[in-house]
């Protein structure tokens, strides 16, 4: 049971806040003492695992781009920008680039979003544009952070119920490999074919949630 202590670390320093990679580590090795493992073995395994998967980093090459990018005015373009189109709402905003990384989602285009280089210094600031102008006065630091919770959201959503539709995607091959360990053989295709209706349902149900942000604004 000590093994799971590290669970507890993870939960309790979310919820204090605490630093994610900082509350991640603690928890790794407490967990790998209460197993019996020596700080030396837990940091081997570390630096096996980030050998082995070395090509994640790859996007980090990115991020020097993206800060030129925005030091460059990206993000005041995209916000005045959206603020000459009169039909484009927060919410519109929004649902706009939800439909749009779904589907790229859905087609395996999974790198065509994210936090990082799209986001960031481009949805987030056109959702403030957008707001901004609808309300016709500046955003207080609130409802500012608000708007880019949304966007975040947004994000995450789509690309969660939309990359399952895809049939080569990660998550697809591991739920097919968990119910043959189970006994239960099931087509690749099958899995991604089921995930539509939920992929679906999450667009209604946040879409209606969008929506609804606009409403709230205008009142």
């Amino acid at each position: 049971m000590l093994v799971l202590s590290g669970i507890v670390i993870i939960v309790a320093g979310f919820a204090m806040r605490v630093h994610p990679l900082l509350v991640v580590t603690v928890a790794a090795f407490a967990s790998a003492a209460a197993a019996g493992m020596a700080p030396l073995a837990v940091v081997a395994l570390i630096g096996k695992a980030f050998v082995d998967a070395r090509f994640l980093a790859v996007a980090w090459l990115a991020l020097p781009a993206i800060g030129l990018l925005e030091r460059a005015g990206l993000r005041e373009q995209a916000r005045a920008m959206v603020q000459r189109l009169r039909g484009a709402t927060a919410g519109r905003v929004l649902l706009g680039y939800f439909v749009l990384r779904q589907a790229a989602a859905a087609l395996g285009l999974t790198a065509l979003g994210g936090h990082v280089p799209m986001v960031r210094p481009i949805v987030a600031p056109m959702v403030e544009g957008a707001a901004e102008r609808d309300a016709e006065a500046p955003l207080d630091e609130d409802e500012r952070q608000r708007l880019r919770a949304h966007a975040a959201a947004v994000d995450n959503i789509a690309l969660f119920f939309g990359e399952d539709v895809f049939i080569a995607v990660g998550s697809i091959l591991l739920i097919r490999a968990i119910l043959q360990q189970e006994g239960v053989t099931i087509a690749p295709l099958s899995v991604a074919l089921w995930a539509i209706p939920t992929a679906l349902a999450a667009l209604l149900i946040h879409g209606l949630r969008l929506l609804r942000l606009d409403r709230k604004a205008a009142r």
